[in-house]
Formats: structure tokens, sequence, C-alpha cells
């Protein structure tokens, strides 16, 4: 099923495949739920698994002012489809977003899965700096082809790892970033980027559902980044994975299925005991 939810004057794309336990699942900057399709087969069959286009992204049509409000709207979302416990998975803003969400709103969550994310940046000097470079880069989407904006994102050193992909995988990436809009994409790095988001790492000890973070180990920012969140977190497992940076939902897909997968399973096998 694929439909828009409406949520005040904001319509959220929302795609629904299989049936089972709810697993949401929140994409990066630049994606879109078109970022999961490659993954969703190996979870369809335990899991009923919902795609929501974030503010800024995809078929969203929604003027958020924060991560909060966006997390605001979500749960709205989750009231409307009766959801009462999710899984939720979050890659890069995605997690940031799931990050969010569980500490705001705990009483949807059942477990939380972060792939390569950072609840915030504690340091303020440091988060304004980072505030700076958003709005440096978000006036740079607006006053350049899109096309200008995605040859440059594509050169940051956070993907590298993906030059070494299959040629028809980096075009699919690719035609995904350049069907976002200008505008969305500036947007969301002023109001949900990195910097503008709150440092959530003093509330992380308040996250007491089980947590799975997946990193990839040649992403060396956020393997430290991860390692950091695990120590914190009351009931979580880091997973490293080999032979893939950022993105491993991308760059190894199986892999990152057979995660999920057994992570929630074996939380399903504990709870039976």
């Amino acid at each position: 099923m694929k439909m828009y939810y409406n949520v005040g004057g904001n319509s959220y794309w929302v795609e629904i495949y299989g049936d089972g336990k709810p697993l949401v699942m929140l994409h990066g900057f630049t994606g879109s739920t078109n970022t999961w399709h490659s993954v969703k087969d190996s979870l369809i069959d335990n899991y009923q698994v919902i795609l929501v286009d974030l503010p800024g992204h995809g078929r969203t049509n929604a003027c958020v002012d924060s991560i909060e409000a966006c997390c605001a709207d979500l749960a709205s979302i989750f009231d409307q489809m009766r959801l009462s416990a999710i899984h939720l998975l979050g890659y890069s803003m995605g997690g940031r977003t799931a990050i969010s969400f569980a500490i705001l709103y705990p009483q949807y969550v059942e477990s939380l899965l972060l792939e390569s994310t950072t609840a915030g940046i504690a340091n303020e000097a440091e988060r304004e700096n980072r505030v700076r470079e958003d709005h440096k880069l978000a006036a740079f989407i607006l006053e350049n082809p899109l096309e200008v904006f995605v040859d440059k994102w594509e050169k940051v050193p956070l993907f590298e790892s993906q030059r070494s992909l299959p040629e028809h995988v980096r075009k699919k990436i690719r035609q995904e970033r350049l069907s976002q809009t200008k505008e969305g994409l500036a947007h969301s790095l002023q109001v949900m980027g990195t910097g503008s988001m709150p440092s959530w790492w003093e509330y992380l000890q308040q996250v007491t559902c089980d947590v799975c973070i997946i990193v990839g180990e040649e992403d060396n920012k956020f393997v430290q980044i991860g390692k950091k969140m695990n120590q914190t977190l009351a009931n979580s497992e880091l997973q490293m994975v080999k032979k893939s940076g950022h993105a491993i939902h991308v760059e190894q897909t199986n892999i990152f299925g057979t995660i999920v997968n057994e992570f929630i399973s074996r939380r399903r096998t504990t709870d039976v005991n």
C-alpha cells in the first residue's frame, strides 16, 4: 500500500509492505523510500515494513521547523495507523530522527536500530560551527543547479567507499539524489541538520528499549560515534560490518538485512522466554 498521511498542513508519503510486527524505516539526507527497496524484500516475510519520506525528501510535502516537529508528525501518523509498538530503524539523518523520536516518544518504540548515525553534537561551539556549515551548504544548493550539488555531494569523503559499487547501483543512488528538490534539501539541512538538532547524549541513558547500532568498518568517524553510543546506552549492541562504509544497507545489503532480522528475532525469543 502506498499513500499520503496528512498532519496539519503537511503530507507524508508512506509505503507499507508485508504483514506482522511494524518495522518503520527512515532514510538519510538526499534519500527517500527508494533507499530501502533493495533490502525490504528480505524483511517483508517477517514484518510489516513501513517506509516514510522525511520532510524535504521524496514525495513528502511537509514544512517543519525542527527535528522535534518532524517527530511529532510521525507520532500523529503512527496514531492514524494505530501503531502502538514499533521497531524503528534509521540511517544517518533518519537515524538522528529515530533517536530523537525514541527519546521524545518512548512509548511507541519497542526496539531501535541505528545505522551510521549520531546523537548530535555535545560541544556547543562545534554545534554552532556545524549550523554555519549546514546553512552554507543549503545556500550552495539553492544557488546552483541540483546536479552541481549532487556532483559535490558524491565527492564527500563519507561516501568514498561507494565509488567501488557496481555502476548500476551508483546510477540508482545518483538518480535518487537528483529526484529531490533544491528547496527541500536546503530546508532539511537548516532545520534537521546535525547542528540544528538537540544534543541527545545526556538523554541516551533514558532509552530503555533494546538498541542495535550498525556501522561500517571503513566509516571511521561513525565507528567511533557508534562505540560511544554503545557505551552510553543501557541495552545496546554494536554491529561492525566489514567491507562497508557509511551506507551499509547499500554496500552490504544482504548482511544488513540479516543483522536486522536476527536482532529483532532474538528479541522475540527473549520476550517469549
